[in-house]
């Protein structure tokens, strides 16, 4: 495991953080328990993170798969932040948080998030290094995020606007909840996809 994958893990395992300690700073009111876990969250996520990527680089020394899984997902989470990040900014500006317009909003962020992804995902994740035939395979991650966009969209629609906010949840939250599931299931998606279709070797 090189030093710049651990730099990377420890960077995201603290943004992460940072996200969660902003999502639920307003609970903390209601729940004052969750103010000392909130405080020390960027230390743990990003120890965490480095001790799952070095977990998944030994077992990746025998199925390579393993640390490419590992890093896919390290880069998905920095690239979800980001996507739940315009998503926030979105609502936080407009106060839509149901209806076609919070699935117009979904798509944009989703969007944006997923292309800034592509260079992290080809030269750390998946290790391919050349640039000859990139146009041919932007074009290929572009079909399958596409597609990966209509999966997004169509969970988070769906648990917003037909699932509605559950356990007392306020409406920001339970979007961002459905923001956090609809990754989940596209992640799969694009894991396979990127894989064996876009970046195979």
């Amino acid at each position: 495991m090189k030093k710049s994958d651990i730099i990377i893990a420890f960077l995201i395992g603290g943004i992460t953080a940072l996200y969660f300690m902003n999502l639920f700073s307003g609970l903390t009111e209601k729940t004052p328990f969750l103010s000392p876990i909130l405080k020390i969250l960027p230390v743990v996520f990003s120890l965490l993170s480095i001790f799952c990527l070095w977990l998944a680089y030994l077992l990746g020394k025998k199925f390579l798969f393993i640390f490419q899984l590992a890093k896919f997902l390290l880069v998905g989470t920095l690239a979800a932040i980001f996507d739940l990040g315009i998503l926030s900014l979105f609502i936080g500006y407009s106060g839509v948080i149901a209806g076609l317009g919070f699935s117009f909003f979904k798509g944009i962020s989703f969007i944006i998030a997923t292309s800034a992804k592509y260079f992290a995902d080809k030269f750390w994740a998946f290790k391919k290094t050349e640039t000859s035939g990139m146009n041919r395979e932007f074009g290929k991650f572009f079909i399958v995020t596409i597609i990966g966009l209509v999966i997004n969209v169509a969970v988070a629609s769906w648990i917003v606007n037909r699932v509605g906010p559950q356990f007392g949840l306020p409406p920001e939250i339970w979007a961002n909840f459905a923001g956090i599931a609809a990754i989940l299931v596209t992640f799969i998606w694009n894991f396979i996809s990127y894989k064996f279709l876009v970046f195979k070797k």
